[in-house]
């Protein structure tokens, strides 16, 4: 099973997305058996707390329901336990990769957006609903991007 954690600040509207996000691209592949995703904050403001309201409704317009994910902290067991940990921006970046032990790669999500000339998925938790929007538009391309890369390099393989 491959496993990747998404990491954001308080873990209740980027990574609880992309979390949204990638399950529903790995079920439509009917991966679901062989990748596993999760998320995590490495702030601890909003533990055991339901996605922002805005992440969730933006989400559900897209037909993702993430409503169930509760926000938890980053754990130094999850370098262990993940073959991926991605960030959504540089200030994470530099926290996860200061805690990394284990076989984990961490890397920014966007590194997985071809096409994107962004390399940070903007916090959109003091703006207004478009700033959910632009989360998904920047999550969807990156999920599709790391699923191809997980196939070719982790799945190709098995039989």
């Amino acid at each position: 099973m491959v496993r990747v954690l998404f990491v954001c600040l308080g873990n209740i509207c980027r990574s609880p997305v992309a979390q949204g996000v990638f399950e529903e691209l790995v079920k439509r592949e009917a991966l679901d058996d062989e990748i596993f995703a999760d998320s995590a904050g490495t702030g601890t403001w909003h533990l055991g707390h339901p996605p922002d309201e805005r992440a969730a409704e933006s989400a559900l317009r897209r037909g993702l329901d993430i409503s169930s994910q509760k926000a938890r902290r980053l754990s130094p067991d999850d370098f262990d336990r993940f073959d991926y940990v991605l960030t959504m921006d540089k200030e994470n970046f530099r926290k996860v990769s200061s805690m990394a032990s284990g076989e984990a790669e961490v890397r920014p999500f966007l590194d997985y957006a071809k096409d994107s000339p962004e390399s940070e998925v903007p916090d959109p938790y003091f703006g207004g609903g478009r700033g959910f929007e632009r989360v998904l538009d920047l999550v969807e391309e990156a999920s599709e991007g790391l699923l191809e890369e997980i196939k070719k390099k982790r799945l190709e393989d098995r039989g």
